[in-house]
């Protein structure tokens, strides 16, 4: 029963991006446990995989209080990156193309070195970055009104949308990655603003924990992997007709336009 529910609840989450939004998977299909999320996500994950889609990286979920508060789930989560799920710096997208989209305002990392130690320390994963950038992600969900729990957004793919990267990397730096704070502004307006402290209090603690994560899973970070650290901030809700721009210190602002 419990195999034909993940089956079912992968297929209603795919077929969801070119249709409207399901009803919750929790407890209607399945139990509010990560690791059926996860099974679900792999379903997906390996479908897409065959389509064609390339995977250029992770994206770390639910690492701020804030987000985690607005979400009512207490701990991380980890979507996959494909490529095609990339947006330019200073480019255009479709908010039609996102379900329910919101943004939030990140911090980026290139990899140089392969992580693929269960019990990796932050020095190892340190020394395996090569540069870092700040990002937007325009996350979203297939699942009505956000009503997520902790199985719903793990299988959603960690409601994983779209990502902008800014052209402006820099090497990366411990303590200059630690300090950093962003804020989100929908032309203008600040819609979002917090501290890379709420990334676990550190955004390098964050990926520590998913390169442990993914090479226990069997997916383990590699050279040239993109990863999206979590929330600096609250997910902030974005419209067509507007630009939104990331603004984070000691870095060339990045922003986006929104279209119908």
């Amino acid at each position: 029963m419990e195999r034909s529910a993940i089956e079912q609840a992968a297929r209603e989450l795919r077929d969801a991006y070119q249709s409207q939004p399901v009803e919750p998977i929790r407890e209607r299909l399945l139990e509010n446990l990560p690791e059926l999320g996860y099974e679900v996500q792999e379903i997906n994950t390996r479908f897409w995989e065959a389509q064609g889609r390339k995977i250029v990286g992770r994206k770390i979920g639910l690492t701020s209080q804030a987000v985690q508060s607005q979400l009512g789930v207490h701990e991380p989560d980890y979507g996959i990156l494909f490529e095609d799920m990339g947006v330019p710096d200073r480019g255009s997208f479709s908010v039609a193309s996102v379900h329910q989209p919101r943004a939030e305002g990140e911090l980026a990392f290139g990899l140089k070195a392969a992580l693929g130690n269960p019990d990796a320390t932050e020095a190892e994963v340190e020394a395996a970055i090569e540069w870092m950038a700040p990002a937007i992600e325009i996350v979203g969900s297939r699942v009505r009104d956000w009503q997520i729990q902790l199985v719903d957004t793990i299988a959603d793919n960690a409601s994983s949308g779209m990502f902008v990267v800014g052209s402006d990397h820099r090497p990366f730096d411990r303590a200059a990655a630690d300090g950093l704070s962003m804020e989100l502004l929908e032309d203008e307006r600040m819609v979002s603003s917090g501290l890379a402290s709420a990334c676990l209090g550190s955004p390098v603690t964050a990926l520590t924990w998913l390169a442990r994560k993914m090479a226990v899973v069997g997916r383990p970070l590699a050279i040239g992997d993109l990863v999206l650290s979590g929330a600096f901030g609250p997910l902030a809700p974005i419209a067509a007709g507007h630009r939104y721009t990331l603004r984070m210190k000691g870095f060339a602002d990045l922003w986006i336009d929104c279209t119908d």
